[in-house]
């Protein structure tokens, strides 16, 4: 077994950190962005998203009917953003479709507004239909790793309204299993929790690989340990709030 260490300030950083009304970005310092296509070149994502997003494109060969219309935002940004609704829509309307800096996921370089390619586009709201290619991109997009963040139902849970424009980064098979269960993140974040490293562990699976997902509570203290099988493929990220999620890969005829 390998042991692994992380600081307690990594519960802040990796695809599935929770950004909500209640748990504001921590720790992303806008390195390491990109732009989201070569045809847009101020919009920006974190560059693990952004070459996820251009397979999107490429798969479906949208680039000419859909467009990118916000990515990353800095903290300034999206002050600006929040004051400027306010003062032209009013504080309701704002309230429900711009999040308070700090609390909002574009500040993560991981969420990314889409719109139909039109000579006007709402920058707000922009329009993202439930059909054609709009919704060709969004069925297929979870097979990539990318979710509709805010559905329809579902703004209790979200504290946003409905935008079916707004996609959030959150890794394969992660996408899947919201799509699949109909889970927000607030919801699968809280669900991941009943599998902790110790114990029954979620599983998936994808071609010759069997998926195990589970949960480690961050400990008391300044860092946090676990152990991993020797020489495995992993990936950790934190879910902004107390802890980690761990993604491991083995091969489906793997010894535990």
């Amino acid at each position: 077994m390998t042991t692994i260490t992380l600081s307690n300030k990594e519960i802040h950083a990796g695809n599935l950190i929770l950004v909500n009304a209640k748990y504001p970005v921590q720790n992303v310092d806008g390195t390491d962005l990109t732009p989201a296509t070569a045809e847009y070149p101020n919009i920006l994502m974190m560059r693990k998203a952004a070459n996820v997003f251009q397979l999107i494109f490429e798969k479906i060969g949208c680039s000419n009917e859909i467009v990118p219309v916000s990515g990353y935002r800095s903290a300034n940004e999206q002050t600006k953003i929040y004051e400027t609704s306010r003062q032209e829509s009013g504080e309701d309307f704002t309230r429900k479709f711009v999040a308070l800096p700090y609390h909002s996921e574009h500040q993560t370089g991981l969420a990314i507004d889409l719109g139909l390619k039109k000579d006007e586009i709402d920058f707000i709201c922009p329009e993202f239909p439930y059909e054609g290619i709009c919704d060709k991109f969004r069925r297929i997009a979870p097979h990539y790793g990318f979710i509709e963040r805010y559905p329809s139902g579902k703004e209790q849970i979200t504290g946003i309204a409905h935008e079916p424009w707004h996609f959030r980064y959150v890794g394969y098979p992660h996408s899947q299993i919201m799509i699949e269960k109909k889970l927000t993140l607030e919801e699968y974040i809280d669900f991941i929790k009943q599998f902790p490293g110790n114990g029954k562990r979620l599983l998936t699976h994808m071609n010759d690989k069997s998926i195990e997902v589970y949960y480690v509570m961050a400990a008391k203290g300044a860092k946090t340990t676990f152990s991993l099988p020797e020489k495995a493929v992993y990936l950790v990220s934190g879910n902004n709030i107390d802890g980690f999620i761990v993604t491991l890969w083995r091969n489906r005829n793997e010894s535990y």
